[in-house]
């Protein structure tokens, strides 16, 4: 557990009881100044351990709590967010390097806003990891996420148009669309301006 947690962890041991295991323990930690059950553990009953052909030994038994590790680890405060299919918390986990630090970001329990912006790409020089960026930039927080949802070109002047889906979410209240329509359109201005699109909106 220090190597997981780090020096410094409030740890007890607490007897209790399982069907298989005699003295059996559980240790918590405290984390958010509560004590939270991480693992359960115990002496096998010698019996188990007599029919796995081992008479002469003796068993030690523990199962950990991984969404309880997980819980400390990334300092996710409620363990049924592990049995939810939010993506906002999932894709929080979805990464390249499996050694990369993940810390939980809070999931807002206020409703989305969603507005679509979509454009003329000029004819070089654009990437779409410079329209995310500037969509991060100018909407900070409130951008829970940007989709690409649409790509179109033109049959004609072969000239390609992008059109995106910002989802905006505020988390300790609950936007309007005029507020939310503030921050888009500083998004549509910025993007004419510094990415050289010609806006369809």
């Amino acid at each position: 557990m220090t190597h997981l947690f780090g020096d410094g962890l409030d740890i007890r041991w607490v007897d209790c009881y399982f069907p298989f295991t005699h003295p059996s323990f559980e240790m918590e930690i405290n984390f958010h100044g509560e004590w939270l059950e991480i693992l359960g553990c115990g002496v096998m009953e010698q019996q188990l351990v007599n029919s796995a052909g081992a008479e002469d030994q003796i068993g030690w038994a523990f199962g950990l709590g991984l969404e309880r590790l997980a819980m400390v680890l990334y300092d996710i405060p409620d363990i049924r967010l592990f049995w939810s299919e939010d993506e906002r918390f999932l894709k929080q986990f979805c990464v390249q390097d499996i050694n990369q630090k993940v810390k939980f970001q809070p999931l807002s329990k206020y409703p989305a806003v969603i507005n679509d912006i979509s454009f003329w790409l000029p004819r070089e020089n654009y990437t779409e990891n410079d329209f995310y960026d500037l969509v991060r930039t100018i909407g900070g927080d409130l951008v829970e996420k940007v989709d690409l949802i649409d790509k179109f070109e033109h049959p004609k002047t072969h000239r390609t148009s992008h059109c995106y889906r910002i989802t905006y979410r505020h988390m300790e209240r609950t936007m309007s669309q005029r507020a939310v329509g503030r921050v888009h359109q500083a998004v549509q201005e910025a993007a004419v301006r510094l990415l050289g699109v010609e806006g369809r909106f």
